[in-house]
């Protein structure tokens, strides 16, 4: 027995000095919460990471994938592919990834992080004889078990059957054409959470009995150990830590911009009340589909001056999105106000869906910081009268060295749903309250906040 648990130590301190690489600084913890290390998928911890890009092909790229996500989730949003097994998202669309620890003894492991879906899976050794080395084994185990498939849990997967043990077999297919087959299973989480520097730092903080796709065989790419759905349907992370924990259905994040070497962070619990000074709150509103966290876009403003409204204009916000997409009602004037009031010249686009680009080469990039020529702030106005206020940089991106591009874009007949993206909710701590059904944002320095302690008061 002393031998048993004297291994199981071990493991443990070798995931938390795999943690302890991974941090750039410290997360926060404290009572009633944790908070886990977001990394970008652009990082160079990544696997994702590409050395050959530079900083503006990045963004470039991350513009374009922009595109392909949000026609995904507007297929799904609009009542599309709700009855069929394709998820809302393609997997190569994602921006986060999020480290989580597996099993007893845990297994670390490095999963994309989806605000945009709901379904827990990693992926798992096949059998006793399965030679992969990077994947779990559930076999080791002490703690694993399976999902019958009568359970309301196998009921909520779109694709689900029985084996002959009556267990949750599962199939979930992206709209890539990608994919992962598996078995519905039970197993204890271990979040290594950061410390706030009062107390010990890297205290893993164990949930029992998640639910999550064992998955054994994947189609596609999927170069990540798995990806935790972070949506609001009911076998997403959020909604199972309410429900087996006393943490509540909710959490927060704060991203630091593109430009900041440093993380951003996950909070979970009480670390994701949202209340550095300023902070707004938004209800949720009905939607399609209960994985998005829709909220109501009402109103538009350039420097103070509303230049469009709207009855009700819905908008998923979501992290996995870069670009911001907007009814054409609202960018339309929008638009036509920048251009007034931007005094710089204009480029030509590097990418179509970037219309609007200015020449800021030279000492222009300066110039468009302040003075008679700065970029005027871009204010969105939600419903319940929750105002967010985007500076230059929420508002816009560099796709290449010298233009500088204005990051929402209009929605489309092919892609009519609108979306707050990633750019727009840098520097933001951005809170959702599934059991409240709200969205709360306050503006904040977040690589200091992150390095100080997730969810510190912090203004920007």
């Amino acid at each position: 027995m002393k031998a048993a648990m004297a291994s199981v130590l071990a493991v443990l301190i070798a995931v938390v000095s795999i943690a302890e690489q991974l941090c750039g600084c410290a997360a926060s913890g404290g009572a009633g919460g944790f908070s886990v290390e977001f990394i970008h998928r652009d990082d160079a911890r990544s696997p994702f990471h590409d050395a050959a890009l530079t900083a503006h092909d990045r963004v470039l790229a991350a513009a374009r994938r922009s595109t392909a996500r949000a026609v995904a989730l507007a297929a799904r949003s609009s009542g599309g592919g709700t009855d069929d097994v394709v998820s809302n998202v393609v997997p190569g669309t994602f921006e986060y990834l999020m480290a989580v620890n597996i099993g007893t003894p845990p297994r670390a492991m490095l999963a994309i992080a989806d605000t945009g879906s709901d379904l827990v899976w990693v992926k798992c050794k096949s059998s006793r004889y399965d030679a992969s080395k990077a994947l779990f084994d559930p076999f080791r185990s002490s703690t694993y078990g399976r999902v019958s498939c009568q359970s309301d849990a196998c009921g909520a997967l779109n694709d689900a059957s029985c084996d002959e043990q009556s267990n949750c077999n599962y199939l979930y297919s992206y709209g890539d054409g990608s994919g992962t087959t598996g078995i519905l299973s039970t197993e204890t989480f271990t979040f290594v959470d950061g410390g706030d520097g009062a107390r010990k730092k890297n205290l893993p903080v164990g949930v029992a009995s998640v639910k999550f796709g064992c998955s054994t065989t994947t189609t596609g790419r999927f170069a990540a150990d798995g990806l935790v759905g972070l949506g609001g349907g009911a076998v997403s992370l959020v909604t199972q830590l309410g429900d087996l924990t006393s943490l509540g259905r909710r959490f927060s994040y704060c991203l630091v911009p593109y430009s900041v070497n440093s993380s951003s962070a996950l909070n979970f619990g009480a670390l994701a009340n949202v209340s550095e000074p300023g902070a707004v709150t938004t209800p949720l509103v009905a939607s399609v589909m209960d994985t998005y966290y829709t909220v109501s876009l009402r109103s538009v403003k350039v420097g103070g001056k509303t230049v469009a409204t709207s009855r009700s204009s819905p908008i998923i916000v979501d992290s996995g999105t870069t670009l911001t997409f907007i009814d054409p009602a609202l960018l339309g004037p929008l638009t036509e106000e920048l251009s007034r009031r931007i005094t710089l010249p204009r480029a030509q686009s590097p990418v179509d869906i970037l219309p609007l680009c200015y020449d800021v080469s030279g000492g222009r990039a300066e110039a468009a910081a302040g003075g008679e020529t700065a970029i005027p702030d871009v204010t969105l106005e939600f419903g319940g009268g929750a105002a967010v206020t985007l500076r230059k940089d929420n508002a816009f991106v560099m796709p290449q060295e010298g233009t500088l591009c204005l990051a929402l874009v209009a929605t489309t007949e092919l892609q009519p749903v609108s979306i707050l993206g990633n750019i727009a909710q840098q520097n933001l701590h951005v809170g959702y309250d599934l059991d409240a059904r709200t969205v709360t944002f306050a503006a904040a320095n977040c690589a200091a906040a992150n390095c100080a302690g997730a969810g510190a008061s912090s203004s920007s």
